[in-house]
């Protein structure tokens, strides 16, 4: 498991691997406190992001705490809080 914390530039990062971007859409930018909706994420393109955070760091995100961060600021907060518990299967 990595000891890493995630960036908002490594989520971005995520997002344009695992989900493309949207036209119009400017990750770049000021994108902390946006909906994944208007980014253009939506359920499944949040689930391979999830995914990958998992593959990436050794992090295991629980899905019914994954459904609330709706914002990238809410989702790093979750991963970076979420990487301190050991995963356990």
């Amino acid at each position: 498991m990595s000891a890493s914390t995630v960036t908002l530039t490594d989520l971005t990062r995520m997002l344009r691997e695992s989900a493309g971007e949207e036209e119009g859409v400017d990750l770049d930018g000021d994108v902390l406190d946006v909906s994944f909706d208007e980014l253009g994420y939506d359920s499944l393109a949040m689930l391979q992001v999830i995914g990958q955070v998992q593959r990436e760091y050794g992090i295991r995100l629980p899905d019914e705490t994954v459904a609330d961060a709706d914002t990238p600021r809410a989702l790093l907060a979750l991963i970076n809080t979420s990487g301190q518990v050991p995963q356990t299967r």
